[in-house]
């Protein structure tokens, strides 16, 4: 069955995770069938060059863009919306739900974000975007149960599949003669940077001394309320800890080929994430499908990943414990290898070809369920 797809979310050139994903899904829904198209959320300060897949633009300026948008994705087979609060205008991004209702063809709702304890507006509003979704999915199963648990949902529309992850292919990549950290993504307060370098600190001892990769730029809505006030702290921090010299910080937006080779030359792939909602990490699979050992907090979407699989758990804001899970990874025989085969058997469900075969396999089955009766609702 060849289906046309349309897209609701951010999109390149905006850099955020949401953006990444939705790039990343539609490129591999769309090759080799019919041409999709996205329907991109901008905000202020976004950068507003165009984008040969973007069929049309939704300011969140617009009190009433909803319904041009919904106008373009009715275009469509099958919508594909990527859902954060914060994402679409409105108090908690509540002028998507209009927009879904608006919708004669059907949808899958990604949730990016299931929250364990919502407000009673944000739980109500993820009620009735469920109630209107065609279909919903989440990318753990922490964030699937959390829904059903939490949330007045029909269990039924609730599917599971995972974030995906690109191919790490391309050439060998050349060993380092110290061992190598890696954090990455965009940087800001909860990142839990101030926790690694401590940690680092803790393995001055070790020969030859660890380097630690911070990669990514500064999460754009943390410039615009705090400036660099966070990645300047974490410099001064890590002169105070006498670890600046071993610290590589590349404020950079990374393409894939340049982060794929980054990642695979990493020794241990570190996520001191203070969160304790998260239950999807982008950064996690990656890491996870490269092959590459992970110590991480345990958010939620770590502790189902990782316990007893490729990786080690920690507790929050410990750089004690951060530190020993490391240098066991470094240190101790076989652990890093042992950790690293683990991945092997989940890595291939992971990447980008067999996730987006999930997507596909599920929009066949909403167009075959669909009754020919179905009429859009109100506005």
């Amino acid at each position: 069955m060849s289906i046309s797809y349309g897209f609701l979310s951010t999109h390149p050139p905006t850099r955020c995770g949401l953006a990444t994903f939705n790039s990343a899904l539609a490129a591999h829904l769309t090759a080799g069938g019919p041409p999709g198209g996205v329907v991109r959320v901008t905000a202020p300060g976004d950068d507003q060059r165009p984008e040969p897949a973007v069929v049309h633009t939704w300011s969140t300026r617009n009190a009433s863009g909803w319904r041009g948008a919904a106008a373009a994705l009715n275009a469509f087979g099958v919508v594909v919306v990527q859902h954060e609060y914060g994402i679409y205008p409105g108090t908690d991004g509540e002028d998507v739900l209009p927009l879904l209702r608006r919708l004669t063809v059907p949808s899958i709702v990604v949730l990016h974000t299931v929250l364990r304890q919502p407000s009673a507006r944000q739980k109500t509003l993820l009620e009735q975007i469920v109630a209107a979704a065609g279909a919903v999915v989440t990318m753990t199963g922490t964030a699937h149960d959390r829904l059903l648990i939490g949330y007045a949902v029909d269990p039924a529309k609730v599917s599971v599949i995972p974030h995906g992850a690109a191919d790490p292919v391309g050439a060998a990549i050349p060993r380092r003669t110290r061992p190598h950290l890696l954090t990455w993504g965009l940087l800001g307060p909860g990142k839990g940077i101030e926790w690694a370098l401590r940690a680092l600190a803790r393995l001055q001892d070790l020969d030859p001394t660890p380097t630690y990769t911070v990669a990514g730029r500064t999460h754009p809505k943390v410039i615009e309320h705090q400036g660099e006030a966070y990645r300047a702290g974490l410099h001064r921090l890590g002169a105070e800890l006498g670890v600046a010299h071993t610290v590589d910080y590349q404020a950079a937006y990374h393409d894939q080929a340049t982060l794929g080779a980054l990642v695979r030359s990493a020794d241990v792939v570190v996520l001191p994430y203070d969160s304790t909602e998260q239950v999807t990490s982008g950064v996690l699979i990656e890491a996870v499908a490269a092959g590459v050992p992970v110590v991480a907090t345990p958010f939620p979407h770590a502790v189902e990943l990782l316990t007893g699989g490729p990786g080690l758990v920690v507790p929050h804001r410990d750089p004690a414990a951060l530190a020993a899970a490391i240098r066991r990874i470094l240190t101790e025989p076989g652990l890093s290898a042992n950790l690293a085969g683990r991945s092997r058997p989940i890595a291939a469900d992971l990447r980008w070809p067999a996730v987006a075969a999930r997507y596909e396999a599920l929009a066949g089955r909403l167009i075959a369920g669909r009754s020919p009766t179905v009429t859009p609702a109100a506005a």
